[in-house]
């Protein structure tokens, strides 16, 4: 399932100082006045690997760095009337579709989906325990339904993809990635980006899968701190390196390695959870020389850009 994304049409009536303009991707996604994760979280993680974010406001988190107390979303027609504005205007080379919050939004998005099938798909599924049960199951009812048929690679912690694709699961080990990508692969998605598996000695694994093998696993010192915006973080860097030409392993090793330093780097602004710095190749080192100073470009993320891959 490998098809490239072909340049913008207009490219060769651009100003040959526009030439290089970065990769654009379209976001669907909650705001979050905590900027833990959101479309806050999108933005500045698409902005630290060199990619411009086109973001479409789904709803918006009642929030603080600790928890989430509610969700309020927008009506359908006005998540539909942002996203077509700016594909009317703008190419893209990705879509990220993370927490929408009402199925009426779901369905909106599969129609654009849909109607852009050439456009890779990363969809994020979080942690949606704060909810109502009644909402959750019509949300997840509707995601599978609607989103997954069009999603290019789901992404999500360990158990909460369990839970929801694998919820008749009674063997005594509990499900491995090939497990969940097989469940996935059932609803028409071909990959899945499994996270948070528990290892032994504080480690965590996190695993590309598909349902016949594991394409790229990898483990790291799990942290102390609790983060808020993990996997928002995740997701979009991920989508944007997918948006700059990396192949889809390259891309989700580098994105967990961004992750990695991002929580590395990590802050606590407020009373609750910390959040990741998106930003912390930015920091300056007080011992570096007056040439080591300079703004990192996507070239050092070892990111080739354009010639998205599907």
């Amino acid at each position: 399932m490998a098809q490239e994304i072909s340049s913008s049409p207009n490219d060769s009536t651009l100003p040959d100082d526009m030439l290089g303009a970065p990769a654009c991707v379209l976001m669907f996604n909650a705001n979050d006045p905590s900027g833990a994760g959101g479309l806050s979280g999108d933005v500045l993680a698409c902005a630290a690997i060199g990619v411009h974010g086109l973001t479409v406001v789904t709803g918006a988190y009642l929030r603080d760095t600790a928890e989430i107390f509610d969700h309020v979303a927008f009506d359908d027609e006005a998540v539909a009337e942002q996203a077509r504005s700016v594909l009317e205007d703008m190419n893209i080379r990705a879509i990220k579709v993370g927490f929408c919050g009402d199925p009426e939004n779901l369905s909106v998005i599969a129609e654009i989906s849909t109607d852009y099938a050439e456009v890779p798909v990363v969809a994020y599924m979080p942690n949606l325990s704060w909810w109502e049960d009644e909402k959750i199951d019509a949300y997840l009812d509707a995601f599978r339904e609607l989103i997954l048929p069009q999603t290019t690679l789901l992404i999500g912690n360990h158990n909460t993809l369990w839970r929801w694709l694998l919820p008749e699961w009674r063997n005594e080990r509990s499900p491995g990635p090939r497990d969940i990508a097989r469940a996935a692969a059932e609803m028409g998605v071909p990959y899945v980006l499994v996270t948070g598996i528990s290892q032994p000695d504080q480690h965590i694994e996190n695993a590309l899968a598909t349902a016949h093998t594991i394409m790229l696993s990898e483990r790291f010192e799990r942290f102390d701190a609790i983060f808020a915006g993990a996997g928002d973080t995740l997701s979009a860097t991920l989508v944007a390196m997918l948006a700059t030409g990396s192949d889809l392993e390259e891309a989700t090793h580098e994105a967990l390695e961004f992750l990695d330093q991002s929580l590395s780097s990590g802050f606590r602004p407020g009373m609750g959870h910390a959040l990741p710095d998106r930003m912390f190749w930015a920091e300056v080192d007080d011992n570096a020389t007056e040439s080591d100073e300079r703004l990192p470009t996507a070239e050092d993320f070892s990111l080739p850009r354009h010639e998205t891959k599907h």
